[in-house]
């Protein structure tokens, strides 16, 4: 697996918490010194460690905001 490189730029807000305390956050990540996207995925509570997750551009978004 290649190495990647990640910078959470602004943390958005927190869907939910499990009893381990990984949270599914909403925030703005750069990846791989690329611009910021909008990201939904879940966090270890240190941010070392992340699970599967959603990255959408400001576009796709705003979509998604229009269809809920």
């Amino acid at each position: 697996m290649s190495d990647f490189k990640y910078e959470i730029i602004e943390e958005l807000g927190v869907l939910s918490e499990n009893a381990k305390g990984w949270r599914k956050e909403l925030n703005r990540i750069s990846w791989n010194g690329a611009a910021p996207k909008y990201d939904i995925r879940d966090w270890s509570p240190d941010h070392e460690k992340m699970g599967k997750g959603v990255t959408l551009t400001d576009e796709e978004l705003a979509k998604l905001k229009e269809i809920i």
